[in-house]
């Protein structure tokens, strides 16, 4: 499913999409990694901002 800009909501903030270089920019400053660190993040716990988080905490 595309991105809808002009309705953002719960899924826009609970799901990371690499797809969009808006996206990947965002969340690697709100999550404090580069892009290769998130790409690995996404790669082994899916595209939940929530299993994201844990899994970088998890390394730190």
């Amino acid at each position: 499913m595309a991105d809808d800009k002009k309705q953002p909501g719960a899924p826009d903030r609970d799901r990371i999409s690499l797809s969009e270089d808006y996206e990947i920019r965002d969340w690697t400053e709100s999550l404090g990694v580069g892009e290769a660190e998130l790409r690995e993040a996404v790669d082994a716990v899916g595209n939940s901002a929530d299993a994201v988080r844990a899994y970088l905490n998890n390394g730190k």
